[in-house]
């Protein structure tokens, strides 16, 4: 079937970059763009009427860690200073021998209460992504239920993402004064990538081709060399991309240089890592960085020589008092930049929003980071870091994996008149302004309902789950707190009566 959109804008492809196109149309036929641009005068099976919208590609989420993120709540405005402001640490250490109570990525198969908090988390995931326009996303190394649930709701939702369970040689756990200890298990390690690339073989493809894989060794600092090596060896096999946790965390910076004598960005230097499709989670603790003191160092450059990528998650990053210092410099190292979520919310308009703004600030000048680069980055970056050149834009040839975004602003006049769109978009918009959305030239979310997803009912049990997890806390926290002690409350709890 043939269908036609027409918009009061279209965000369009010249072969370079994004290109804007008023009172234009989107034409496409099964998966793929058929025609952008002013008119069109051929047959058409259906249109959609966009007047006063936005039509342009769907958002590519790099970083997304599957779930609710309940625990996340338990950090806000709060944390341990020993962590350096790294929220894992926080959130995913359990004291040794617990596990973090209710979250199905940490759960153990067995587990009475594993299924249904796989379904909820996959379901929640899947969901929250759609509903902010992410067409196409990237699981960031959960454990192989985590995967398996996901690739149950990509069928039935209808989304694009890249999967694969995440593996690494050891994990950290809390002893009993609270301090992190690792557990080291380098062959569990080769197990888990083993079980990747079996995962990989057997799903690569699924769904129409809209599910991709992954591999994803979790953090560089909790893999070996062998590990990693093994790693590049079976993505140039399986021809798919990677992605790691590095240069992300003080901790993690200065145990690599104290065990290997470089940097995390050195070290995948060596061993061959760098390249486009490696997707870097955050990247923002580099040996030029102003926080680490580090003397004679080049990371950007070799990041910017290889053409590598980083996710960065500017919500999250910021909400633990932590930067990308600067956006500027990155990109004029030649690092492509894309973005991710992370946690919540998984909302890429407030995350193109928070890059723009605090890329302004930490350069100290408002022409950097402009409404124009964070927009690339939540589309066509993200497409370069897996790889793609049918995916983050809209071009004859392109998948239709399509948004429509109403400048109406849910009733509300928080756009104003709108001039540029995309200035508009970034500076005043939120993910609840995404009207539909369209993935592979099916509609996913139309007028914004999801056909058979109760949203209330969904919010309803992800908030008991929710409870469920902070009640628990005091089982599983490395110092014994409650929610209340780990958490306090913004302002103190009236007395009942």
């Amino acid at each position: 079937m043939r269908t036609l959109i027409a918009g009061k804008w279209i965000v369009g492809w010249n072969g370079k970059s994004h290109t804007l196109i008023p009172n234009g149309v989107v034409v496409f036929e099964g998966q793929r763009v058929l025609y952008v641009g002013q008119s069109f005068e051929g047959r058409v099976d259906k249109r959609i009427d966009a007047a006063g919208k936005l039509v342009c590609p769907g958002f590519i989420d790099t970083h997304v860690h599957s779930g609710h993120r309940a625990s996340h709540r338990l950090i806000s405005d709060t944390g341990r200073p020993l962590y350096f402001g790294q929220p894992f640490l926080e959130i995913s250490v359990p004291k040794e021998g617990k596990t973090v109570s209710g979250d199905p990525r940490y759960l153990k198969p067995g587990d009475k209460e594993l299924n249904a908090a796989l379904e909820l988390n996959a379901t929640f995931t899947t969901v929250e992504l759609l509903r902010n326009g992410v067409t196409t996303f990237v699981e960031f190394g959960s454990n192989i239920s985590v995967q398996k649930a996901l690739l149950e709701q990509l069928k039935r939702l209808g989304t694009r993402a890249y999967l694969g369970p995440g593996y690494d040689c050891g994990r950290w756990v809390g002893d009993s004064k609270g301090r992190l200890r690792r557990i080291l298990d380098p062959e569990g390690g080769l197990r888990g990538l083993k079980q990747a690339v079996e995962f990989i073989r057997e799903h690569d493809g699924a769904c129409d081709g809209r599910v991709k894989g992954i591999l994803v060794p979790r953090e560089v600092e909790t893999s070996t060399i062998e590990l990693l090596e093994q790693t590049l060896l079976h993505a140039d096999k399986l021809r798919v991309p990677m992605a790691t946790h590095a240069a992300y965390s003080v901790l993690e910076f200065h145990d690599i240089v104290r065990e290997h004598l470089m940097t995390p960005i050195e070290l995948l230097h060596k061993i061959g890592m760098l390249r486009p499709t490696l997707n870097i989670g955050h990247g923002n603790f580099i040996a030029e960085g102003p926080n680490l003191n580090y003397s004679g160092g080049h990371d950007l450059q070799l990041m910017g020589h290889a053409g590598c990528s980083i996710s960065h998650c500017p919500i999250n990053i910021a909400r633990r008092g932590r930067i990308l210092n600067d956006w500027k410099s990155y990109r004029d190292a030649g690092v492509n930049i894309s973005i991710g979520s992370d946690t919540y919310p998984r909302d890429m308009i407030m995350n193109m929003r928070t890059a723009s703004l605090m890329g302004k600030i930490v350069g100290q000048d408002y022409f950097k980071a402009p409404a124009s680069e964070v927009f690339e980055a939540a589309t066509v970056g993200g497409a370069r870091s897996l790889g793609r050149d049918d995916l983050g834009r809209l071009q004859e040839g392109s998948l239709a994996d399509i948004v429509i975004i109403d400048f109406q602003g849910r009733n509300s006049l928080r756009y104003g008149p709108v001039r540029d769109p995309i200035k508009s978009l970034v500076e005043c918009g939120v993910g609840d302004d995404v009207d539909t959305v369209i993935v592979d030239g099916r509609i996913c979310m139309e007028r914004g309902v999801i056909p058979d997803v109760d949203v209330s009912r969904l919010a309803a049990d992800a908030q008991a789950a929710g409870e469920a997890i902070w009640s628990t806390l005091q089982d599983w926290d490395p110092c014994g707190r409650t929610a209340e002690q780990a958490s306090p409350w913004s302002f103190p709890l009236a007395s009942a009566g």
